[in-house]
């Protein structure tokens, strides 16, 4: 697990650090209005690195398609570096792109840490990796500052500084995931699964599954995306900015071994209920003319959801194809499976953050809130349906 929490930590801190210095590069450049789009590309490199990972996942195995992963983000680290001492922009994108990809790697090694443990564990292992965005997410604002200094002091400009901490650390990513073994005995068959009273009516079907992490991803990020110009248009200082992004980050990861502690405890499908019941109750609230205290308790809710939705749905899909019986079986293999939802997902999340700042100045949150309960109810309703009780079957 050690490789696996490093590496996601790394990558979560490269990531925050050059997308925030991306998008003043690009504003100062370019224009306020382009600021967006170095993150735009490091969304869609995030989704076509998840495809790619799945598939070298078939062909090579996990540890190998994630040192590839990590691998590209190195080499779009480096480009950015390139972009901002040549001043050529496209080598900007490009690098955005490629770490991206070194995200994808981060966040698939979830499907990893299931791998290493037997399934009563399983959840919980991938809360941990999730867990380890935790590290980044803080300490990599936190770089920012130091590290302009550190690059003017070398003579160089001071906008360089927080893409070498990128630099840095994706190249500390690869070396930890260098370290990453696969273990040489299976544990999955060994071990009957969660103690849960019927596992096949406690955990989702594939396709639900897929659908509750893509709708969490669009609810979160449309209103997140959001957040900055609310805070701007009500006079906000970046005190209190910083207060909201920090408590839904806190939302995010922090708590993430204990949902997965939740999950192996009561199945994905109960957890799944509580996220998209926290997502509708973030909603209603940041829907509300509320002031900057209640704001923030609806933005943490919004990461929490998030948290609670994602992990579960990732639990359920890492049960498919074992042995210990799958609720719902697919024609595409495991990781191919995992990879496809995971790059939904942020194409989703392209689509939202493209749209959010737009539906905002037309309607403001009340809207973002709306679109949001669209999505969010009928997947409540399909979690909460009443299913038939299933045939048992030998060894059940």
């Amino acid at each position: 697990m050690t490789p696996l929490v490093t590496a996601a930590a790394l990558m979560n801190a490269a990531m925050v650090s050059a997308s925030a210095m991306s998008t003043i590069v690009v504003a100062e450049l370019v224009g306020p209005g382009a600021g967006g789009l170095p993150n735009t590309a490091a969304v869609l490199g995030t989704a076509a690195g998840a495809v790619l990972i799945g598939r070298l996942t078939q062909l090579l195995g996990r540890a190998a398609a994630l040192r590839t992963g990590y691998a590209a983000s190195a080499a779009g680290a480096a480009l950015t570096v390139a972009s901002v001492l040549s001043g050529q922009l496209v080598w900007l994108f490009a690098g955005m792109l490629l770490l991206g990809a070194g995200n994808a790697a981060g966040l698939l090694s979830r499907y990893a840490a299931a791998d290493l443990v037997v399934p009563s564990h399983r959840a919980r292992a991938m809360g941990t990796v999730v867990w380890a965005g935790t590290a980044g997410a803080v300490v990599g604002p936190l770089l920012l500052e130091p590290a302009q200094r550190t690059a003017a002091g070398l003579g160089m400009p001071p906008t360089v500084g927080p893409f070498l901490v990128a630099v840095v650390a994706t190249v500390g990513a690869g070396v930890a995931i260098s370290r990453f073994r696969r273990p040489a005995v299976d544990p999955r068959p060994y071990d009957a699964g969660p103690v849960v009273p019927n596992r096949r009516t406690n955990d989702l079907p594939v396709p639900l599954a897929g659908a509750v992490m893509v709708v969490a991803q669009i609810v979160m990020v449309a209103v997140m995306t959001a957040v900055p110009v609310h805070a701007h248009h009500h006079g906000h200082g970046l005190v209190l900015l910083g207060v909201l992004l920090s408590g839904h980050t806190f939302g995010m990861f922090a708590l993430s071994p204990l949902t997965g502690w939740f999950i192996d405890r009561v199945g994905s499908r109960a957890v799944s209920v509580a996220g998209a019941l926290v997502l509708v109750t973030a909603a209603v609230l940041v829907a509300l003319p509320i002031g900057g205290g209640l704001l923030a308790v609806a933005l943490f809710a919004l990461g929490y959801g998030w948290n609670l939705s994602y992990v579960s749905g990732s639990a359920a899909l890492s049960r498919v194809g074992d042995t210990t019986g799958a609720p719902h079986r697919t024609g595409l293999e495991g990781p191919r499976l995992e990879s496809l939802v995971e790059a939904w997902a942020w194409t989703a999340s392209a689509v939202a953050t493209a749209l959010s700042t737009w539906l905002f100045s037309t309607g403001g949150f009340p809207l973002l809130a709306v679109i949001g309960l669209s999505l969010l109810v009928p997947v409540l309703v399909a979690l909460t349906a009443r299913r038939p009780t299933p045939i048992p079957v030998d060894g059940d």
